[in-house]
């Protein structure tokens, strides 16, 4: 779920952000429908200099009993404290691990591996033809590069890596499966799939193709394009391990 002012948005390739609703009540649904995790990213959070919406958070957490990763605005030691302690069973972490890539080793070292998610935005060069890392909500291209970056927050003890690609981001034409994969094979932590769920098939090909461990979808689930329990028995009869029922 990206939250923008306390309410659910979402865009495509990062901008054109319509209202998808309260984060409490989506949330609740998706605890009911048989969602494995939930994802909160305040996406303008660090764009606007201010700290997460703890407050939200914590309603958000109450209400559901699946763990909740919860990302944006996330600055320094304390604030995993304190989304930790708002009831996130994770933290994501963006552009503060950019900035200053030893908050990763501090993190993992406080709260364990477990607890710290580094989100990576990779948008496509082509001149390079490899990925680059974007931070802000997407607004700045860092210059590094995706893969290598994946490699070095894996060493510094982040325990996943959520990949979203802002080529794919809110079209619905699929994951940036090449993307994915590569990265995939290079870590040894668990990878989430991000941008560009279209149908049920992309899912199949993410986790198969592009060796995902994991997907994650926003629009689609939002506006009840796929039924998650549908979509869990799409996976199933493809032999992908998925939990069917609470």
């Amino acid at each position: 779920m990206d939250v923008d002012r306390g309410r659910v948005v979402k865009g495509v390739n990062f901008v054109n952000l319509i209202d998808a609703g309260d984060p409490v009540e989506v949330a609740k649904i998706y605890n009911e429908s048989l969602a494995d995790e939930i994802v909160f990213l305040d996406i303008t959070a660090t764009h606007e200099g201010r700290d997460t919406i703890v407050d939200v958070v914590r309603k958000t957490a109450s209400q559901i009993f699946i763990p909740l990763t919860v990302g944006g605005g996330i600055k320094c030691l304390e604030d995993f404290k304190i989304i930790l302690r708002a009831g996130a069973d994770k933290v994501a972490v963006n552009s503060a691990a950019i900035r200053r890539p030893d908050l990763i080793n501090e993190a993992a070292n406080c709260f364990g591996s477990q607890c710290v998610v580094v989100a990576i935005d990779a948008k496509r060069n082509e001149e390079r033809g490899s990925w680059d890392v974007y931070i802000n909500g997407g607004r700045i291209n860092t210059n590094i590069d995706a893969i290598e970056w994946a490699i070095e927050v894996c060493k510094r003890g982040a325990g996943e890596i959520l990949l979203t690609s802002m080529d794919k981001d809110g079209t619905k034409s699929g994951y940036d499966i090449e993307l994915t994969k590569i990265i995939s094979k290079s870590v040894n932590i668990p990878v989430i799939a991000s941008g560009g769920a279209g149908n049920m098939e992309h899912f199949k090909d993410v986790l198969i193709d592009g060796k995902a461990d994991a997907a994650l979808a926003a629009s689609l689930f939002h506006f009840k394009e796929i039924e998650i329990k549908e979509l869990k028995e799409y996976l199933h009869n493809y032999d992908i391990p998925v939990r069917l029922s609470n």
